[in-house]
């Protein structure tokens, strides 16, 4: 029977989720992303929670089998913290077995424990399965558009 735990990632899961990223971003984007910098800026957020906090999925032997990251954002107009959940990876053969849902649960838990007013994130709009998947787990399509522009 598979079992799963769920904690904050240490700095030992700095090639496991580069890896996810990379394959997440070809997977969901179709984009090539060059590993040498996935590696520093994963290494830099796990060195840094100002940066983000990566939690990650063990299997039975330990090893990675998901990691999100989770990031801050301050509401002067509601004087609370969001927190928006960001670089979604589960490897293909543990997807559909609950894990993501897992992890979700203990971002609310460790959301409530630091006041979090809110959980965000963002999702491309033709990822069919991460859509079904959000909307299942409660969470509800927010009125806002997101722009961007690269500099």
């Amino acid at each position: 029977m598979l079992k799963i735990k769920i904690e904050q990632a240490s700095l030992e899961y700095t090639e496991s989720i580069t890896q996810f990223q990379v394959e997440m971003a070809a997977e969901s984007e179709g984009t090539t992303l060059n590993k040498d910098v996935v590696h520093r800026g994963v290494t830099e957020g796990l060195k840094d929670n100002a940066k983000g906090i990566y939690i990650v999925a063990r299997n039975n032997e330990g090893n990675a089998v998901a990691s999100l990251m989770i990031t801050r954002e301050w509401s002067d107009w509601n004087c609370v913290w969001y927190w928006w959940i960001q670089s979604v990876y589960v490897r293909p053969d543990f997807r559909r077995q609950g894990i993501y849902r897992s992890m979700y649960a203990k971002v609310k838990e460790m959301a409530k424990e630091a006041n979090v007013s809110c959980v965000r994130l963002y999702v491309d709009k033709t990822n069919q399965h991460g859509l079904s998947t959000y909307k299942a787990l409660g969470m509800k399509e927010s009125h806002y558009l997101l722009y961007e522009e690269t500099i």
